[in-house]
């Protein structure tokens, strides 16, 4: 895996990186990117790029579920709704507590069918968890949001979206000719609008109508 991160100095940086991804340091290989007082990036900063082995877990994977039997009655209400919508389209499922956060309950959902159940570029799985979010409001918390995964697409696709933001500022900055990248529900823009937002010469902007909006990757930097 290949994760990108900055700080005041190397040293900062690559302890950044170590205590983010929860490995020792002789566990990753670093590489340098950038070391200047200004110019491309914010001052004083140095920007990194950590490689890790595939196995390794980064700080976005989140750590495996000591409890995932439902907990309370909500949470067992919530994992129903969610086997009974998938077993309604005919796929056997079977679906557990993935992780507990504030304001969020991640649901893992197992199955045969697990690419049918993720859909292209995420959608289906997208759809059933806005139904589930609609369940849970009903069920009196619409302060929680409820997140469905499988075979880890979230991750993955988090990961993924991570990557295509850096090449894609380093294409923009290279031709000076703006991208515009696919389109991608709110969470996922959120994700490549984060991961460009200190880069001082690069801006992102949402276009589009809907939930699945595009980003546009713009040059302002000096040409």
């Amino acid at each position: 895996m290949i994760y990108e991160f900055e700080g005041r100095t190397e040293k900062e940086a690559i302890d950044a990186a170590a205590e983010e991804l929860g490995l020792e340091r002789d566990s990753f290989d670093v590489e340098i990117l950038e070391s200047l007082t200004g110019g491309l990036f914010k001052k004083g900063k140095v920007r990194i790029r950590v490689h890790t082995p595939d196995e390794a877990p980064a700080a976005k994977r989140r750590s495996a579920n000591e409890n995932p039997l439902p907990a309370d009655e909500f949470e067992s209400k919530v994992l129903e709704f969610t086997k009974r919508m998938i077993e309604g389209m005919g796929y056997a499922c079977e679906v557990k507590v993935l992780f507990r956060e504030e304001k969020k309950l991640g649901i893992r959902i197992d199955s045969e069918h697990a690419s049918i159940i993720i859909g292209k570029k995420g959608k289906n799985l997208d759809a059933l968890q806005l139904l589930a979010n609609v369940y849970a409001g009903r069920l009196g918390r619409e302060d929680l949001r409820v997140i469905l995964d499988s075979e880890n697409y979230r991750i993955r696709r988090e990961e993924s979206l991570v990557r295509l933001a850096y090449d894609t500022a380093e294409q923009v900055r290279r031709t000076r000719q703006s991208v515009l990248l696919e389109p991608m529900n709110p969470f996922e823009r959120r994700i490549v609008h984060t991961t460009l937002n200190d880069i001082v010469d690069i801006e992102t902007k949402s276009e589009g109508e809907g939930l699945y909006k595009q980003v546009r990757v713009t040059f302002r930097g000096k040409i």
